[in-house]
């Protein structure tokens, strides 16, 4: 803590010595220029809140991604006419007899700091993005109830219509006593004889190898066909 608190002190003696330095360099050129009483202490002023604004101004337009080109502009002009000052009075002017041209500029600083100013303080942070709302009211829409028709009676005249008479249901139907057509059986596959062959050859193979008759399903997966191929084929091997 009392690192941080030395390292701000001799912070702050710093900018309080180049500020000053800077402030009288600053009123030396006014004074010089012909800006003699008040005016000449109000010029440093200026020159040194336009610094501060934009540099203020900068750092927000970073914080919100917005454009920082109007900002650095109005910062490099402010730290030209201060930077400018401060070298001028290190005896490369003659401060009793200035040229015109700088008359000119300090004649005309006032109205460019002015602007600079005015631009930096009302120029939204963000131009492309929406300002943020502080407040969101919900107004719900009031609901439009549409009158709807009161149900209709009927008199007490009339007379309800008569109910329709139930249809007799249809008696059922007697089985017959004749019984009913055998369902004819699927026919066999018919069985290429180069298939039986080779099936027989298959089978062989396997009462040979393992010496028992080869069953269907393993005939099936032997083979390739489908089932009741298989079982065709088992039925001649037989």
């Amino acid at each position: 803590m009392r690192r941080y608190l030395a390292r701000l002190d001799a912070v702050l003696v710093q900018a309080v010595i180049a500020g000053a330095l800077s402030f009288a360099h600053l009123h030396d050129i006014a004074a010089a220029a012909g800006q003699d009483g008040w005016k000449a202490w109000a010029y440093p002023i200026s020159v040194d809140l336009l610094l501060v604004a934009a540099w203020r101004r900068l750092r927000l337009l970073r914080a919100s991604g917005g454009a920082v080109r109007a900002a650095w502009l109005w910062f490099a002009v402010a730290l030209a006419a201060s930077l400018g000052a401060n070298i001028a009075t290190a005896g490369l002017l003659d401060l009793d007899d200035v040229p015109d041209w700088l008359r000119i500029l300090v004649a005309g600083w006032p109205a460019l700091a002015f602007l600079g100013g005015t631009l930096l303080a009302h120029t939204p942070a963000d131009e492309s993005a929406p300002e943020p709302v502080t407040e969101v009211e919900q107004v719900a829409a009031p609901v439009r109830v549409e009158p709807t028709a009161p149900p209709a009676f009927s008199s007490p005249e009339l007379e309800p219509a008569p109910e329709p008479e139930a249809e007799p249901l249809p008696e059922p139907v007697k089985p017959s006593a004749r019984p009913a057509a055998p369902v004819p059986a699927a026919a066999a596959p018919a069985v290429p004889a180069a298939l039986v062959e080779h099936a027989r050859k298959v089978a062989d193979a396997h009462r040979t190898r393992t010496g028992s008759p080869i069953d269907t399903d393993t005939l099936r997966a032997r083979l390739g066909v489908p089932p009741p191929l298989a079982d065709a084929i088992a039925a001649q091997l037989t």
